[in-house]
C-alpha cells in the first residue's frame, strides 16, 4: 500500500513519485491550498493539495486530525523560506496526485503535541498516546536495546532458553500472582517472580551459558520504578566467579551505551563494598553524580552531654552522621522544615542542623538550636570532620543505623536534585560484599538480603551457623546514576550448604523438600559452580530515554493500583468459569470507620 515511510523521504527523492500511508498530524488551509502533515513511525512529511485537483481537494477539505490516509504524489522542493531544518523531510514536500481516506477518526481525547495530559487519560487511550513521537522514539529505543543485548550475548556463546510461566509458589520474596488449576482442583500455579531456580537447573543440565528476556510478575505495592509485570534480562553462567560475570556484563553495557547513546562508559566500572556505600552515601545504590557524602561523627560526639547525640554514638547498632551542604545557609527555615518532614518518611524523628555563617569565629558564627548543647571541642570536631566552610549548612542524623542511613541517604539525593548538584553524565558502579542475612524484627528470624540461593563468602558451615549476622555473600549489584540496573550472585552449588542456609532462614527440612525439593535433588547429581545476574530492562530503558517512570517506556503498563485502564483489567469472570476451577467468590469485608 506504500512505497516508503513518510519520515525517510528527503531531497534525494526530488521528482520521484511516492506512495505514503499514515495519520493526519495537522491540516492547514492557506489561501485555498491545503497542507497536510502526514505522520508514521518514521516521522512527518508535508503534503500539498492543489485546488486545481478538484476531486482530491474536496476530499482533503474533509480530513481531520488522526484520519488515516494513503497519498500518492510527486516529491518537490519546498518554496524558498519555508524549509524546516529540524526534519529530515524539511527540504521537500509531496504534491498529491491521489488521496484515499483509509479510515476516518473521531476527535481524539487529546492532541499529540499536548505535554500536559493526565496520565490516566494517556493510559486509557494508550493507542493514541503511543502515536506521540516521543513514545514512538522510546519504543524504538527499547527495541534497539534488546536487540543489541541479544547480539552481545549470542556472540559470547550464550543460548536463549525459555523457562516456564506457570510454576510453583515459593515462600520467599514478594507476593506471588496465583493461577488456579482446573485439572488439579484446589491447587495453584504461580506466575514467576524470576526464573531463578530454572536457570540454576539449566546450569546443572550442562547448558553452560544461558540468557532469556523473561517476563516476571510480583504482586507488590507499586512505585514509579515498579510494575506488577516487567521484563528482565536473565543471565546464568557455569564455572565462573564473580569477576567473570561482572566483566562480561560490564562489557555488554559499554557496547550498548556506545552504540545507542554514543556514550563511553568507564573501563572498568568502579567497585565499592556495601559497607562503604552505606557509610558514605546511606544507600546500597549511591548516585555518584551528587558530590555530597555522609560523615561519621560517633567518635567526636560520644562524650557530649547532649544525649540525642551521645546516646546513639555509644550504641554499636546506631550511628551519628552529618551531611554538609555547600552554600546551604541560603536555605530558609520553611525549606528546612520541609526536609525535616521528608526524612520523617524514613523513620527519622527530627533533623538537627547547624548553619555555618562564619566558621572563623567558632561558636559565635554558628546558628542552630543545638549549638548551646555542644561544647567548643565538639563543635570544632564537627567543623573539622565535615570540612565545613562559611556559608555551608550541616544536617545531622542520630539513631538506629538503618534509619539514619535511609533518611540521610534519601536527603542527600533530594538535596542534590533541589539544589542543582547532580552532575551531567553517567556514573556506573559495582556494589559488592553484601551481608548474607538481615534480621527480620517482625518475624524474629533471619531473612536473605538477596535470595536463599546466594552463596556465602565462606564455605565454613560452622562459622556461618554460629555468626550469620556477620556473614557476607558473593552478591553484586550494578548501579547506574543511583538506580540498580541489575543484581546477581554466585549461587550455592553444594546441597549441604543449601540446606544449611535454608535452615538459618527458618525453612525446615520438610518445607524445604516441599518447596525446593527439585533443586535440592539436582544439587546432588553433579552441580557445577555457577552464578548469574538479572537486569531490569524497563529500568534500563527508562534511564537511557530520560523518562521519569517505567510506564513511559512500556507499551501497555499498569497503573499505581495494578490495573489496566485500556482493557479495564482485572475484571470478573463467569460463574461457569469459577465452577470449573472449584472457586467461589467471597465478598470483600465492609469498610469500617477508623
Amino acid at each position: 500500500m506504500r512505497s516508503h515511510y513518510c519520515g525517510v523521504v528527503d531531497a534525494a527523492f526530488i521528482d520521484q513519485e511516492v506512495t505514503l500511508c499514515g495519520w493526519v498530524h495537522k491540516r492547514r488551509d492557506h489561501g485555498g491550498v491545503i497542507f497536510i502533515d502526514l505522520r508514521d513511525r518514521e516521522g512527518l512529511i508535508q503534503i500539498v493539495v492543489d485546488p486545481d485537483t478538484a476531486e482530491i481537494f474536496a476530499i482533503a477539505e474533509q480530513v481531520r486530525n488522526e484520519f488515516v490516509l494513503q497519498i500518492t504524489g510527486r516529491v518537490r522542493n519546498r518554496p524558498e523560506g519555508t524549509t524546516n531544518e529540524d526534519l529530515r523531510t524539511g527540504q521537500i514536500e509531496v504534491l498529491a496526485k491521489q488521496l484515499v481516506v483509509l479510515n476516518a477518526a473521531d476527535t481524539p481525547p487529546f492532541q499529540l503535541d499536548d505535554d500536559d495530559v493526565q496520565e490516566e487519560t494517556r493510559m486509557r487511550y494508550r493507542y493514541i498516546d503511543l502515536r506521540r513521537p516521543q513514545m514512538q522514539q522510546r519504543m524504538r529505543l527499547r527495541s534497539a536495546v534488546t536487540r543489541k543485548l541479544r547480539e552481545a550475548l549470542d556472540s559470547d556463546g550464550f543460548l536463549d532458553v525459555e523457562t516456564p510461566i506457570l510454576t510453583r509458589a515459593t515462600p520467599e520474596g514478594a507476593r506471588d500472582y496465583l493461577v488456579p488449576s482446573r485439572t488439579h482442583q484446589g491447587e495453584f500455579f504461580a506466575l514467576p517472580q524470576s526464573p531463578q531456580l530454572f536457570k540454576q537447573i539449566l546450569m546443572m543440565s550442562g547448558i553452560d551459558r544461558y540468557y532469556q528476556f523473561a517476563r516476571c510478575f510480583r504482586d507488590e505495592d507499586l512505585r514509579a520504578d515498579r510494575q506488577p509485570e516487567f521484563s528482565q534480562l536473565d543471565i546464568e553462567m557455569s564455572f565462573v566467579e564473580e569477576a567473570d560475570i561482572m566483566k562480561a556484563t560490564e562489557r555488554m553495557m559499554r557496547e550498548l551505551f556506545s552504540s545507542e547513546l554514543d556514550v563511553q562508559l568507564p573501563d572498568p566500572f568502579p567497585t565499592m563494598t556495601y559497607a562503604e556505600a552505606m557509610l558514605r552515601y546511606g544507600s546500597d545504590k549511591p548516585d555518584l553524580r551528587i558530590d555530597l557524602e555522609l560523615v561519621e561523627l560517633s567518635e567526636q560526639l560520644a562524650n557530649v552531654d547532649f544525649k540525642v547525640f551521645s546516646g546513639p554514638a555509644a550504641d554499636p547498632k546506631c550511628r551519628v552522621t552529618a551531611l554538609r551542604v555547600p552554600d546551604g545557609c541560603k536555605l530558609t527555615r520553611k525549606e528546612i522544615d520541609n526536609y525535616t518532614d521528608f526524612v520523617g518518611r524514613y523513620g527519622a524523628k527530627g533533623l538537627a542542623y547547624i548553619k555555618c555563617n562564619d566558621v572563623a569565629t567558632g561558636r559565635d558564627g554558628l546558628q542552630s538550636p543545638i549549638v548551646k548543647n555542644l561544647d567548643d571541642a565538639a563543635l570544632a570536631g564537627i567543623l573539622e570532620r565535615t570540612g565545613a566552610q562559611s556559608g555551608d549548612l550541616i544536617f545531622f542524623g542520630a539513631g538506629p543505623s538503618t534509619v539514619v542511613s535511609d533518611s540521610l541517604g534519601a536527603l542527600r539525593v533530594r538535596l542534590g536534585q533541589d539544589l542543582g548538584l547532580v552532575a551531567d553524565g553517567w556514573q556506573p558502579l559495582w556494589v559488592i560484599d553484601f551481608p548474607m542475612f538481615e534480621w527480620d524484627e517482625g518475624g524474629k528470624r533471619w531473612s536473605a538480603l538477596h535470595h536463599p540461593f546466594t552463596a556465602p563468602s565462606t564455605n565454613d558451615l560452622d562459622a556461618l551457623r554460629n555468626d550469620p549476622g556477620n556473614a557476607l555473600s558473593r552478591a553484586y549489584d550494578m548501579v547506574l546514576n543511583g538506580t540498580e540496573l541489575g543484581g546477581g550472585s554466585i549461587r550455592i552449588h553444594d546441597a549441604t550448604m543449601q540446606q544449611q542456609v535454608l535452615q538459618l532462614l527458618g525453612i525446615g527440612e520438610e518445607e524445604a523438600q516441599d518447596k525446593f525439593g527439585f533443586l535440592l535433588n539436582a544439587l546432588r547429581y553433579g552441580a557445577p559452580p555457577h552464578g548469574g545476574i538479572a537486569f531490569g530492562i524497563d529500568r534500563l530503558v527508562m534511564l537511557m530515554a530520560g523518562a521519569s517512570t517505567l510506564r513511559d517506556v512500556m507499551a501497555f503498563p499498569k497503573t499505581q493500583s495494578a490495573s489496566c485502564l485500556l482493557t479495564d483489567a482485572p475484571g470478573t469472570v463467569s460463574d461457569r468459569q469459577l465452577k470449573e476451577l472449584a472457586l467461589r467468590p467471597r465478598k470483600a469485608p465492609a469498610a469500617t470507620d477508623a
